[in-house]
């Protein structure tokens, strides 16, 4: 054996399970045929954080006067903003980098091909400077990750001019002055957020009755209200039937309630999903199974392919960077041993959007769909002392019961930094909490947390403030 592990993707699942692996003593390599961190550090999570932050600061500088400030103006230099996104991912990827040579896992630049081997499958190379390279572990793990999904059927792709993905979005050359976004899940939405920040004339589009489909209905409905504060504006439940691009711009035809429209604008950014990198893998000819553009595994991660697993994107929803770590650790630690039960841990989701949306667990709709009985609570940022010195009073705290345990099932929030907050109810229903134990627990003053404590309070007609 070259390797007791070899790891296919350096994005937060894959190099996160490599340094575990190494920290349980195996000999462990990671192939990556791109940048090291994968698409989340390079091109996904963390640059479009720092453009957020770009977008947040320049529209905060329109509301000085709100805060007793002045300022003679305001103006942005779009190459700079773009530069330190581009800045922030450098550096973080150099930190990866650098945690490879810590734990001592051999890095192999290359892209992989999976061959039948004993007793995993052997790791065919071809190198990026030329040439191949074989190696056989006694396990491996496929993190490769997912792209942005395209239809091009109805010319949903990039044209690398005036049709963009995420990726295309990243980097652009000018700032729009009119756009297009279809698709409002998160990435969809942040883009939106970013843009609209800055000055541009954004109408989101999406297939479904409402935006930000996975969240609660009430925080769906929340948080498009606070975006058309903004100027955003919203198609819903409309089907997009030709997209097409020209030098000067884009051209959407689209159909709502039975009628057609048409939207023009500079650009479009496609933000309809994602699909798992599972092609040339080899995964066919080993009897791996793929559904719906997702590896099939189990509970541990394993395909059923002997020595074989798969986590993160490439292994389905939530395509999220968190939950690709800590299943690729969960993975690692059942593969030495110390995982003995399948990984259940809830999974928070966030939209770093403003305001922001972040979510744990069941919807209120879920849970009745289910068959439970709830206690819901709600406490609005509106009537919380920290949320208005801040001036940050939009938003709210919603909190999911089931009536007969006590156990909080779903917490739902939007607002100033709730993506911050909710791992306070992650690590509640992690540990099982009910009601009991969160009415009880002490949340310091003044400060936004207190909502969670006081939307606890509400389900069980207990609230103080209201």
């Amino acid at each position: 054996m070259d390797f007791d592990l070899v790891v296919i993707g350096s994005g937060p699942g894959g190099y996160v399970t490599a340094i575990r692996a190494s920290q349980l003593g195996l000999k462990t390599a990671i192939v990556e045929r791109a940048e090291l961190g994968g698409v989340c550090l390079n091109w996904g999570c963390i640059p479009t954080k720092a453009l957020l932050k770009s977008g947040e600061v320049y529209e905060e500088l329109g509301h000085l006067e709100d805060y007793g400030l002045k300022t003679e103006g305001r103006s942005f230099d779009f190459a700079k903003v773009v530069e330190r996104s581009r800045k922030v991912s450098a550096q973080l990827n150099a930190g990866v980098a650098f945690l490879m040579k810590k734990h001592k896992i051999e890095v192999i630049a290359g892209t992989a091909r999976l061959e039948k081997g004993s007793p995993a499958p052997k790791v065919v190379v071809k190198l990026n400077d030329g040439g191949s390279r074989t190696v056989q572990a006694k396990n491996v793990i496929l993190a490769t990750g997912a792209r942005a999904r395209t239809i091009p059927a109805v010319g949903l792709e990039p044209d690398g001019e005036r049709i963009w993905t995420y990726r295309e979005a990243l980097v652009p050359k000018f700032a729009p002055k009119t756009l297009v976004v279809i698709g409002s899940g998160a990435i969809g939405i942040e883009f939106a957020s970013f843009f609209r920040a800055l000055g541009s004339e954004v109408t989101v589009i999406e297939a479904l009755p409402r935006i930000l489909p996975v969240e609660d209905e009430e925080v769906s409905a929340a948080a498009q209200k606070a975006f058309q504060k903004r100027g955003l504006k919203f198609r819903v439940g409309a089907s997009v039937k030709k997209l097409s691009s020209s030098k000067s711009g884009v051209k959407v035809e689209l159909e709502a309630g039975g009628k057609a429209e048409t939207l023009e604008a500079e650009v479009a950014i496609v933000a309809v999903g994602i699909a798992g990198n599972v092609e040339d893998l080899g995964l066919e000819a080993l009897g791996a199974e793929v559904e719906k553009g997702h590896i099939v595994v189990d509970g541990h991660g394993a395909t059923g392919v002997p020595g074989l697993y798969a986590i993160g994107d490439v292994a389905g929803p939530p395509w999220l960077a968190h939950k690709a770590s800590h299943e690729g650790v969960h993975c690692v630690e059942h593969i030495a041993g110390f995982a003995p039960t399948n990984l259940t841990s809830p999974i928070p989701g966030c939209t770093y959007s403003t305001p922001q949306i972040a979510s744990i667990g069941l919807t209120e709709a879920q849970a009745k769909e289910g068959g439970r009985k709830v206690k819901v609570g709600r406490f609005p940022f509106r009537v919380n002392g920290k949320a208005i010195a801040s001036g940050e009073t939009e938003g709210f705290v919603k909190l999911v019961f089931d009536e007969a345990t006590g156990a909080l099932i779903g917490a739902h929030m939007i607002g100033a930094e709730v993506t911050e907050m909710i791992q306070g109810y992650a690590l509640a229903i992690t540990m099982e909490a009910t009601e009991a134990e969160l009415q009880a627990t002490v949340y310091p003053h003044p400060t936004m947390s207190e909502a969670m404590h006081e939307a606890a309070l509400d389900a069980y007609g207990r609230v103080l403030h209201i």
